[in-house]
């Protein structure tokens, strides 16, 4: 009599807990506001992998990390996916900074979407009708939201393919989400301490030692970026990218209601309508996860 298979660990939990924590970012970075964006990202480099390599340290993975290292195609697929996610950072940051913020936001509405068609063209996830159909009242939703910042959508548009880009490549590195996540800070390391030295020299930069306060916060970005990069590495690895997407709404409805409730941003009409759209999306899209989990059990 054959034995049952064990099942498959669950990144679910992971993937809520990612889009937690970045959804309440906004709350974090309201006490950096001082601190120039671009510098906030160098910041952001060096203290992650100081993080990583203690974490690295505790769960004795640093053999684990040097056979990544002699892995040729696990490097490469490193950097790049070091470059996606810097260039994300980047990107984001700069468009905070210029006043983009509706643009920012959209990018993480249009990036499920995105996720999905990535999963279905190069994973070969496949979607029922009713999935179909939640992902096509997504899109209506999200759609209304991008006519309104159509002269900045090329912002959106790179903020979705980059993240996108980032959790794919992930999916095909053979190296584990803590090693993997090591490296690409190492790698982006050189960027980040360039970047806090060339701030250094104008009167806006932040010198470490004036302001407990800001070394703390800036400190706790390190924590801030691993954290939910290391459980989104370990969603990335465990679930159907698809269906990863999906749960990705929850960051920036979290982000909408901070921005109603906590900074006290105007609600408009169509991100009413839009919100009603992808929430009836999810709400189609987990019924029908949860009808197939329960027809199985």
């Amino acid at each position: 009599m054959n034995e049952p298979q064990p099942e498959r660990p669950s990144g679910l939990p992971h993937a809520i807990g990612a889009y937690v924590v970045w959804g309440l970012l906004p709350l974090y970075l309201m006490f950096l506001r001082h601190v120039p964006p671009f510098e906030f990202v160098g910041w952001r480099v060096i203290f992650t992998l100081p993080i990583c390599l203690t974490i690295v340290a505790l769960r004795r993975q640093g053999p684990q990390v040097i056979e990544a290292l002699r892995d040729r195609r696990a490097v490469l697929l490193l950097l790049t996916s070091a470059l996606l996610i810097g260039g994300n950072w980047l990107v984001y940051v700069s468009a905070i900074a210029q006043g983009h913020v509706l643009a920012a936001s959209l990018g993480y509405y249009i990036n499920p979407l995105v996720n999905v068609l990535a999963g279905t063209l190069f994973l070969g996830d496949r979607l029922n009708r009713l999935q179909w159909a939640a992902v096509a009242i997504a899109g209506a939703g999200v759609s209304l939201l991008a006519w309104e910042a159509r002269e900045m959508l090329g912002i959106s548009l790179a903020l979705a393919g980059t993240f996108c880009a980032y959790g794919l490549v992930r999916k095909f590195v053979s190296a584990g989400s803590l090693p993997g996540l090591t490296i690409e800070s190492a790698m982006l390391m050189p960027v980040g301490l360039a970047i806090v030295a060339w701030h250094a020299r104008t009167p806006e930069g932040v010198s470490l030692g004036v302001d407990p306060v800001t070394d703390t916060l800036l400190a706790l970005s390190g924590i801030v970026t691993a954290i939910p990069l290391l459980m989104f590495a370990v969603a990335a690895r465990r679930m159907d990218y698809s269906t990863l997407g999906f749960v990705q709404f929850i960051a920036p409805t979290i982000v909408f209601f901070l921005g109603l409730f906590v900074f006290h941003e105007p609600l408009r009409q169509v991100q009413i309508v839009c919100f009603v759209l992808i929430w009836t999306a999810i709400a189609l899209f987990s019924w029908d996860l949860l009808r197939k989990r329960s027809a199985t059990l």
